[in-house]
């Protein structure tokens, strides 16, 4: 009898150890305990910003995670992006410039592309690095519009629209676009590309005039970046890393916070359906008829 309460004891100690280790790790693999610190000291944390920026939600809040978080001493924000919409790349702008107000330094590092919306991302962080051959730049604004007026009526198609407003059905697929409304856009976008110089001009630390010599929307290569001043240093991920961690006073391979990995419809749609170049520009299809900072 008594050896059979052992045994139970035994059982019952087990499964509670069981259960503190797995609270444990789910608690390190969420990147949050109590006191807001990770177990196994000071880190820095990589965040990665892939693709089409469509969307701003997800990576705002592991930002503000991050800036909470007592073990992240630095961020590393790998970019990987040719830009995407407006808006939710100026509230990733800002998230970065919160983290940095909030005490923790944040190093941008570009992968194959930073261009346009990526770049202007990056233009928040504390030092930027490229690889020589990375492309970036694009900084600009477009908005795209088709004009169907002659296969509609080519096919016999009347496209009728009823409005209060005059301008209501501006960029209307179904007509030509008149010159005032043509005007109007235009300074839209002149507003909108105007935020992204002076962006580039405060993150970067250049007069305006500077940036506008080089904001025409052409694309460059890390190392004309680099001459340009748009970037820090040339170099890949893990000297980003080094370069955050000597910032904070870690040593040169710190321990890391890696990534969350975020579930993603569209990428799931494309890897199913075995999409390659055009199922690429599945994330831009709800930026369609929008000012973007997207490389062309």
């Amino acid at each position: 009898m008594a050896g059979r309460g052992r045994s139970v004891g035994l059982a019952l100690g087990l499964g509670l150890a069981l259960i503190v280790v797995f609270t444990l790790t789910v608690w390190v693999l969420m990147g949050v305990l109590e006191d807001g610190a990770v177990p196994g000291g000071p880190r820095v944390a990589l965040v990665e910003i892939e693709g089409i920026i469509t969307d701003a939600d997800a990576l705002v809040r592991e930002l503000r995670d991050h800036g909470e978080n007592g073990s992240v001493r630095a961020v590393v924000l790998r970019i990987n992006s040719p830009g995407g919409v407006v808006a939710p790349t100026q509230e990733m702008f800002s998230a970065v410039q919160r983290l940095r107000k909030a005490g923790k330094p944040v190093v941008a590092s570009f992968g194959a592309v930073a261009a346009s919306g990526g770049y202007y991302v990056a233009t928040a962080a504390d030092k930027i690095y490229a690889s020589p051959g990375t492309l970036t730049g694009s900084i600009g604004v477009v908005m795209q519009m088709a004009n169907l007026e002659g296969l509609l009526k080519k096919v016999g198609v009347d496209y009728v629209v009823v409005k209060a407003g005059a301008y209501k059905d501006v960029g209307n697929f179904a007509r030509t676009m008149t010159p005032e409304e043509r005007k109007i856009l235009q300074a839209l976008l002149d507003d909108v590309y105007g935020q992204f110089v002076d962006a580039v001009a405060q993150g970067r630390g250049l007069d305006r005039a500077t940036v506008l010599g080089f904001a025409d929307g052409r694309i460059y290569s890390g190392r004309q970046a680099h001459d340009l001043r748009m970037v820090d240093e040339l170099g890949g991920l893990d000297d980003a890393i080094a370069a955050a961690a000597k910032m904070v006073g870690l040593p040169e391979r710190p321990k890391l916070l890696l990534p969350r990995r975020r579930f993603s419809l569209t990428e799931l749609l494309r890897n199913q359906l075995g999409l390659g170049g055009a199922g690429a520009m599945l994330p831009a299809l709800p930026a369609l008829r929008t000012p973007l900072y997207l490389m062309p």
